[in-house]
This record gives structure tokens, C-alpha cells and sequence, in this order.
């Protein structure tokens, strides 16, 4: 019988399950959104995590559906980074489902971060699981996070990421939901920017100050709201916002291999824009993950708990 491995992710976007066997590579990623008032930017953790426990039994339910095997282990993500402070309420319900499991199924139950789980989907999804056997570059760029790391080898861990640079205040992702809000999407935004941007053909963009690998992204809403002010069309000003933090990640991307030669793979949610990906279209080595594994979802979480 093959052997399956089951992973849970409950970020404060999406509740995750995924399945994969190692066997074949076949796997199934399941995900439900999270519900977000019209008009805000988020949810706080007590409801996230209500929803979470809501939706998850019908995602594991639905993740198990269609692959025949047995279930060998299961891990989830339990907190945003593999950091000794970081912690997010929301991911409690991933962590009591996967414990509850394991203990009913008598298999074992691992631990992972959710920036990890993102890391290893996106070298499954190019078809390059052997980049995490050897020092890497990656851009995790989601609405909580816009880090670029140095990703090495870990044996108790698998993978480590150390923080090399990023943004030193907002998110790109908080960049692109603020714009979208203002202009009367729903959250998380990034769809409808991306929708709206597409049917503009200008290419200005925001010249935002990079020093090394660090930049900020706080002053972008200053400057989207005064082309809105402006009369400039929500096309237009859609374009602008996605360019300015495209290029800004492009500079810190050169800038950090002008130390490292590295390979570079990029994922979260910022990184299924087509746009984004279309100004790095010139960089070497460079990969964004596949296969809808570049937002959040739990396959990368069932990869890792196969691999331990």
C-alpha cells in the first residue's frame, strides 16, 4: 500500500490541507479562503481561528478523497517562521487536528513553520526538490511577509531560513490589499489588483529607495493615492502599485547576488502575479512556484513531514 503524508496549514488567509505520496509525487491541495468583511483589512486571530475550526474537517475530508494509500505521518504548520518568537493564534487549529489525528491513527505528528511549508512547495512545484539540499535564495511575499532568505540545510529541521532583507516596515502583500480596499475590493485583494492592472498598458512605477536588500513600502500609498486623487483610472493606478513593488524586489534580488551566486525561488501569494513574475522574465536561475503552490496551502507542510 503506498504511503501517504498529510499536512495542515491555518494561516490568517486560508485554511489548508494537503496530501502527497512521495512514491509518484501525486498529490491534492485543498484550501478554503477565509471570510473577510467587505471594506477591511483582515480578521482578528479569535476569528480566523473560529473559521479555521469551521472549515478544516470538509479541507482534510476533501484532501483524502481521491489518493488511495495509508496515512504514515501528519504535520502542520505551527507558527509564520521558524523563529523562537513568532506565534500566531490561528494556527492552533491546525495543530489540534493534526494531534487529534495522529493520536486516533497512532502515527506520528511533526511540527513545521508556515514560511517553511511555502519553501519546499514551490521546489516541488519547478521540479527541484534537490535545492533543498544546498544553500538557496528565497523571496516568501505574502500579505504578512516580504523577506528575502538565505535557505540552507538543516538536519533537525530540514531547511533553515535566515533573513537577509525585505521590507524594514509594511508587506507587499499590505501594499496591494490597501489599494485594492480603497479602491472597493474584496480581501485579500491581490486577484482584483492584478485583474484591474492588466488592462492598463502604462509602465511608470515608484523608484523606491533600496539600500543593500532593504526597502520600505510604506511611502507607495502616498503615492497611489495622489494618481488617484489625480483622476488617474484604477487600471492605471493598479499597474503602478504592482510595478513599484516588483522592481523594488528586483533590485534587492541583484543586489543580494552581487555576494551570492545563488539560484533564487520565489513564492507566496505576491508571487503568482503575473506581472511581478514578468519583470524578473531576464533573471538566470530563478524560479516562482507552479502548479497553484505559490499561495498558501499545506502540500509543502505534507513534502516535509514525508522528508522527516
Amino acid at each position: 500500500m503506498r504511503s501517504l503524508y498529510l499536512g495542515l496549514d491555518t494561516s490568517n488567509y486560508k485554511t489548508s490541507a494537503g496530501l502527497y505520496c512521495p512514491e509518484d509525487g501525486s498529490f491534492r491541495a485543498c484550501g478554503k479562503l477565509l471570510e473577510v468583511p467587505q471594506g477591511t483589512l483582515g480578521l482578528r486571530q479569535s476569528d480566523a481561528l473560529f473559521q479555521h475550526v469551521k472549515q478544516l474537517p470538509e479541507q482534510v475530508k476533501s484532501a483524502c478523497r481521491e489518493l488511495d494509500g495509508q496515512i504514515r505521518a501528519i504535520g502542520f504548520s505551527s507558527r509564520p517562521r521558524d523563529l523562537e518568537d513568532s506565534y500566531m493564534p490561528c494556527f492552533l487549529a491546525g495543530q489540534c487536528v493534526a494531534q487529534c489525528l495522529g493520536a486516533a491513527m497512532d502515527v506520528p505528528v511533526y511540527d513545521f513553520s508556515h514560511q517553511q511549508g511555502h519553501l519546499a512547495a514551490a521546489a516541488f512545484s519547478v521540479g527541484k526538490p534537490e535545492l533543498m539540499k544546498a544553500p538557496f535564495l528565497a523571496w516568501h511575499l505574502s500579505g504578512g511577509t516580504t523577506e528575502l532568505l538565505l535557505v540552507e540545510p538543516s538536519e533537525d529541521r530540514i531547511i533553515r531560513a535566515d533573513i537577509l532583507g525585505g521590507t524594514t516596515d509594511i508587506s507587499a502583500g499590505q501594499v496591494i490589499d490597501r489599494v485594492g480596499v480603497d479602491l472597493d475590493m474584496r480581501f485579500p485583494a491581490g486577484p482584483y489588483v492584478e485583474q484591474a492592472a492588466l488592462q492598463s498598458q502604462k509602465d511608470d512605477f515608484f523608484r523606491v529607495k533600496v539600500q543593500g536588500c532593504n526597502f520600505s513600502l510604506s511611502g507607495v500609498q502616498n503615492q497611489y493615492l495622489a494618481k488617484l486623487k489625480a483622476g488617474e483610472s484604477r487600471e492605471d493606478v493598479c499597474r503602478f502599485v504592482l510595478l513599484t513593488v516588483a522592481q523594488a524586489i528586483l533590485k534587492a534580488t541583484r543586489n543580494a547576488r552581487k555576494e551570492r551566486k545563488l539560484p533564487v525561488l520565489i513564492s507566496g501569494g505576491v508571487s503568482v502575479c503575473s506581472l511581478v513574475q514578468e519583470v524578473f522574465a531576464n533573471e538566470q536561475d530563478v524560479w516562482f512556484a507552479l502548479k497553484g503552490l505559490g499561495g498558501d496551502n499545506a502540500v509543502g507542510t505534507a513534502i516535509l513531514t514525508s522528508m522527516r
